[in-house]
């Protein structure tokens, strides 16, 4: 049951019915009785306040819910640390890769309708990516400097493959692999440029990889918004509105700060030499609504969404998924003996999706698969993502609990706030419901 059709007791105070009249929920009173120690969740407070005095974070928003109720939501330090703007529970920050769980499922809305086929060669919806090659990249003996060779697919991309990342696509800012570079310099991401220009340009250059034989991160749910659009005839932004944000009530969840909405926009703050970290401009409509890290949005939004995969697929009166689809979604949906990318292996740590951290990927999800192996505490089962800018969600089914951190950092700072979040919180929770 969804947190917004319970009725709770009084003494808990917990008012996420609120959501429902465009309030802001607030956690109950009495977090113990959610197995949660009071003093234990100050000290998540104490530590985020001493990030911000000691000028390394501008501000955060910190949510923690178990069992249908909130037993910590806070908000501290700054929303713009520039203006002296104090953060608030309500805040928008940048998602980032965090829009790719949310674009997932609605993808997998489509799967349900048996509109899109999971099984089904991507060139089916794109008919640019068929006959795609492979580029292989060795050191040219003559010369002794890398070059590609190019050889055809093996097997051809399926839509499968853009879910869980073993498509042959990359970032281009991941890597210094020639295709990488050709990723660069012909600037896929532009976000003056549509979904289609931005799938006419990928087709033309060629996979880092045989589909299904390498996990790397990339930008294959991009493309899957692209799909997406093709099938449901829709923009993916109307789209996602019609079939996941309208029917979830994310009232601030976009691929854009609304007018109304832009006070509420957190910010990054200058780094040392009083420059800014180079963060997307969200405060107008782009072109491309990038399904790969192009939404903003509030925690208690995101409390919504994640509260519909806690639920199997409903929340409120909404059921926007079948449990079956949600439990595939948040499995291991690797092949076995697939490689790993260089940067997953050496750079992304206590998320990476691979054996020596005991997880794997799912649809739209990483997924904790072995208890012992990951730095971290968390049950097997454990699903979650985080974004570039800083943000962070994970959703444990054993517990019950879902945990989000809104934070907007450069690239490279966000891993120990995550972290840090992730050990003050399952410190916290030293008592059983």
């Amino acid at each position: 049951m969804a947190l917004s059709k319970l009725i709770l007791p009084a003494v808990l105070g917990a008012c996420w019915a609120g959501i429902a009249a465009a309030q802001e929920p607030v956690a109950g009173a009495r977090p113990e009785a959610l197995g949660f120690s009071p003093e234990r969740l100050t000290a998540i407070t104490q530590t985020y306040k001493g990030y911000v005095d000691r000028g390394e974070l501008p501000g955060a928003v910190m949510l923690i819910a178990r069992n249908n109720e909130i037993a910590y939501f806070q908000a501290v330090g700054f929303q713009d640390r520039v203006k002296k703007t104090p953060m608030k529970t309500d805040a928008i920050f940048r998602l980032a890769s965090m829009t790719k769980p949310i674009v997932s499922v609605a993808a997998m809305e489509l799967v349900e309708q048996g509109k899109l086929d999971l099984d089904a060669q991507v060139s089916k919806y794109l008919p640019e990516f068929k006959d795609l090659q492979v580029g292989v990249e060795k050191l040219d003996e003559k010369t002794g400097q890398p070059a590609l060779t190019m050889e055809p697919q093996k097997r051809p991309m399926i839509v499968q493959d853009l879910l869980r990342h073993t498509a042959g696509l990359v970032y281009g800012q991941f890597g210094d692999h020639l295709i990488h570079k050709m990723y660069r310099d012909a600037n896929v991401s532009d976000r003056n440029e549509t979904l289609a220009e931005m799938v006419t340009k990928l087709s033309k250059l060629p996979l880092a990889h045989q589909p299904g034989e390498v996990w790397e991160y990339s930008m294959a749910v991009d493309v899957l918004g692209r799909v997406i659009e093709v099938v449901s005839g829709q923009p993916l932004d109307q789209y996602i509105v019609d079939h996941v944000t309208g029917p979830l009530r994310m009232r601030s969840t976009d691929f854009y700060v609304h007018e109304a909405d832009l006070p509420r926009l957190a910010e990054p703050q200058p780094d040392a030499e009083g420059k800014l970290p180079a963060l997307p401009d969200v405060t107008k409509k782009p072109k491309l609504f990038s399904g790969g890290g192009g939404m903003v949005g509030t925690a208690s939004d995101y409390l919504r969404f994640c509260e519909l995969m806690l639920h199997r697929g409903e929340h409120d009166e909404a059921r926007l998924l079948s449990p079956h689809t949600v439990t595939l979604m948040t499995s291991d949906a690797l092949p076995p003996g697939v490689g790993y990318s260089e940067r997953a292996l050496t750079t992304t740590g206590d998320i990476a999706p691979t054996p020596a951290m005991g997880q794997g990927f799912g649809l739209g999800f990483a997924v904790r698969t072995t208890e012992g192996h990951n730095p971290l505490p968390g049950s097997v089962g454990t699903y979650y993502w985080t974004g570039a800018w800083g943000t962070t969600f994970w959703i444990d089914p054993v517990e019950k609990l879902i945990a989000i951190e809104m934070i907007q950092v450069p690239l490279a700072e966000g891993g120990a706030y995550r972290r840090a979040f992730r050990e003050l919180t399952y410190a916290a929770l030293t008592g059983s419901q």
